[in-house]
């Protein structure tokens, strides 16, 4: 049965499965490609691809996809620096579909014209995905060549999964031997962590080492793929955690500790 033809309630029994693939695939236990085989339940697609976000070499890297080469090229290194990017990277917005793309936003989008027209695509969506910090770390792009219907229950469908998305795409480590120790004594509050001073979680210490630089918060946001909001509150527990009046202060306790921000 066509993913468009279905009921509401079909939609989200999908739903539920596309959970499931995005969970094994967190453990992994399964790849990337189910998750995207149980979207296609959820909404009819011609090409759909599911990215991670290279925070260091700055790009997409493909985990599942059925783009063209040439299209997943442009997802993978050209994206993050499309004029739309700025409008769909927002963790408040739920998505940003083709049809409700601002006409001169698609004039001026190497995306739209050099990809996605070519390919004869009218429909789909982009959504951002970022962790429980408000980190970026992925993107689930679909596209279809054809229009949806109006109203689409799949567009709030796609919204509630991108929890499960992000903690699917998010990068993973195996910690070992010393860092699982460091872990539990991360969460005995009667217990130390010498890698965290004051007491600060390893977020609040990248924020903390930004401000050594005097960098405003959403220059500290761009930096860290978070909101300039969730550096504020960052900053907010700095202060309170370290008892010190303001950030110039917070920026001064850091320097005496040997505190830097990455290059």
């Amino acid at each position: 049965m066509m993913a468009a033809n279905r009921s509401t309630a079909d939609i989200l029994d999908a739903a539920v499965h596309v959970r499931r693939a995005a969970r094994s695939a967190t453990s992994g236990a399964a790849g990337f490609d189910a998750v995207l085989a149980a979207l296609s339940e959820v909404m009819e697609y011609d090409h759909a691809s599911l990215t991670r976000w290279d925070p260091v070499r700055r790009r997409h890297t493909t985990l599942a996809g059925s783009y063209p080469d040439d299209a997943t090229a442009y997802i993978e290194t050209r994206l993050h620096h499309d004029p739309v990017f700025p409008v769909l990277h927002s963790p408040a917005r739920g998505g940003l579909w083709l049809r409700d793309v601002p006409r001169h936003l698609l004039t001026a989008s190497p995306g739209f014209l050099e990809v996605l027209s070519p390919l004869g695509i009218q429909d789909g969506v982009a959504q951002c995905l970022f962790d429980a910090d408000g980190r970026y770390v992925g993107m689930l792009n679909v596209s279809t060549r054809r229009p949806r219907r109006t109203p689409d229950p799949a567009r709030a469908v796609v919204t509630l999964l991108t929890e499960s998305l992000a903690a699917a795409v998010a990068p993973r480590t195996i910690p070992g031997p010393r860092e699982a120790a460091a872990d539990r004594a991360a969460a005995d509050p009667q217990r130390p962590d010498p890698r965290r001073p004051g007491g600060l979680s390893p977020r609040e210490l990248q924020v903390l080492a930004e401000l050594t630089t005097g960098r405003t918060n959403r220059e500290i946001a761009e930096r860290l793929y978070i909101t300039p909001r969730t550096v504020a509150t960052h900053i907010e527990h700095i202060l309170t955690k370290l008892d010190v009046p303001n950030r110039a202060a917070a920026a001064a306790r850091a320097a005496t500790w040997g505190i830097e921000p990455s290059p």
